[in-house]
């Protein structure tokens, strides 16, 4: 049951020879989510082993050039590679348009599979994806044109029952369901057994928000509270704070403090201006005000593991 993130990109608008642009994938249970789409992203999958056929949804949190340029190759080799299933695509409205506007002159027209848009707003959170695994939910960001983060959930599963309680208990088949929905069971005899005497905890559902890009805003703790990986743009270090905030960016020591504030189990800071040529001290800055802190690497992968909840009994 995985739960990764793998760093394709972690460089801001300029490219440099080590670093590309915004580009993350996400597996959930083998569901594979591409998370921004910057100049290089086909490379760096390849670079990855990671199969351009398993990615069936795309979201981009804003049309910003370093998280878009590379969506357009992406879409030409998905037809040259004969792709016939739907791509899902989540952005803002306009992405929609420009789409439809290079197609004639890109792509094989018509394309050999349906891209299917889903416009997403940046003023309230919205659900935009959900299946028997997943939640997918924006994120309201505050930038200079309309930006959204992205917060994957990974939604309860059932409880596993024990095997030595069902031979003790001798527990039909019949009743095996609901016990692993969280019902007690009553025996033949009238007595009834405790749901927790026969499963084991549950496991804890994970989570992920992507924040890139954003000016700093304590508005984004309600939505990201208490989540295990929290990858946050940390565009500049304390020595260009007045450019942040003229860009409506965060520096590295602003988003360890949104990582501190949140109560998240892990921070990932990226998005970094080429200005930097080493990012340790983006790291440090961060450190001081929250010590989980990592910065985004190309190749790299995040693995939440599975833990199993407390619970009361």
């Amino acid at each position: 049951m995985s739960f990764t993130l793998t760093i394709l990109g972690s460089s801001s608008a300029v490219p440099t020879s080590s670093r590309y642009p915004a580009a993350h994938v996400l597996n959930v249970h083998e569901r594979y989510f591409l998370i921004d789409c910057g100049e290089g992203t086909q490379m760096q999958l390849r670079k990855n082993g990671i199969r351009f056929g398993k990615i069936n949804h795309i979201f981009i949190t804003h049309l910003h050039g370093d998280h878009i340029f590379g969506l357009f190759g992406m879409i030409s080799t998905l037809s040259l590679l004969g792709r016939t299933t739907d791509l899902h695509i989540y952005a803002n409205a306009k992405l929609k348009q420009i789409i439809e506007l290079v197609s004639p002159y890109f792509y094989e027209h018509p394309l050999p599979f349906n891209i299917v848009f889903h416009p997403s707003g940046s003023k309230r959170q919205q659900t935009i994806y959900e299946d028997e695994m997943v939640i997918v939910r924006t994120i309201p960001l505050k930038h200079r044109i309309p930006t959204t983060g992205f917060i994957f959930l990974e939604k309860e599963v059932q409880l596993n029952i024990r095997k030595d309680a069902v031979d003790y208990f001798n527990i039909p088949v019949k009743d095996i369901h609901s016990i692993k929905s969280g019902k007690d069971f009553v025996t033949p005899e009238g007595e009834t057994i405790p749901n927790h005497r026969l499963t084991l905890p549950p496991w804890k559902p994970r989570s992920l928000a992507y924040c890139s890009d954003t000016a700093y805003s304590e508005k984004i703790l309600k939505y990201v509270e208490n989540v295990d990986i929290l990858y946050h743009e940390a565009t500049y270090g304390d020595d260009m704070e007045k450019r942040a905030h003229e860009t409506l960016h965060t520096t590295a020591r602003e988003a360890g403090r949104i990582a501190r504030l949140a109560n998240a189990e892990k921070l990932i800071i990226g998005h970094f201006s080429a200005r930097y040529k080493s990012i340790l001290p983006l790291l440090k800055e961060a450190r001081e005000e929250f010590p989980e802190t990592f910065s985004a690497e190309e190749g790299e992968i995040h693995t939440i593991e599975r833990k199993r909840s407390k619970r009361d009994q």
